[in-house]
């Protein structure tokens, strides 16, 4: 996990050299973001690397409803800067699965655990957020177990 804090740290001292400040402003939201993890109740100081994923699918969540609501107020300046934020943070992400690749892995994982019915999503939905943790939003991951379900 150091890691990634270590890589976080040297690009946000390449963005400080380059005088990038959408990107620096992005790369210091992810490290207080990691430090709050670390700093809180029972962590012991460590951030697993699992927990640094989800924080960081957490926060482009955040960037992409809030670049839909500057949109959707006409204000495209600070959308612009949400959408740019955005693609810093998805940098540190696993690449996002295809709608064919997201298909498969669901597939996969509905015979895994039996599913044959939409009553039982909540299932498959507990496997499939955990299996697919930062490769696949929530709400793609529900609408296609959905799909797959009803058939």
């Amino acid at each position: 996990m150091e890691s990634l804090s270590n890589r976080i740290d040297a690009d946000i001292k390449a963005a400080m050299l380059a005088k990038d400040a959408v990107r620096l402003q992005a790369l210091r939201g992810i490290k207080k973001e990691f430090i709050e993890a670390r700093t809180a109740p029972g962590a012991n100081g460590e951030l697993s690397q699992e927990n640094a994923m989800k924080i960081l699918a957490k926060m482009a969540k955040q960037r992409r409803e809030s670049a839909q609501i500057y949109k959707e107020q006409s204000r495209p300046e600070l959308a612009q800067t949400e959408l740019d934020e955005l693609a810093v943070i998805e940098a540190y992400l696993p690449k996002a699965l295809s709608d064919e690749e997201l298909t498969a892995e669901l597939t996969k994982i509905i015979e895994q655990c039996g599913a044959s019915s939409p009553a039982e999503m909540g299932k498959v939905m507990g496997l499939a957020t955990k299996a697919l943790a930062g490769r696949a939003d929530g709400r793609a991951i529900s609408a296609k177990v959905r799909e797959l379900l009803a058939k």
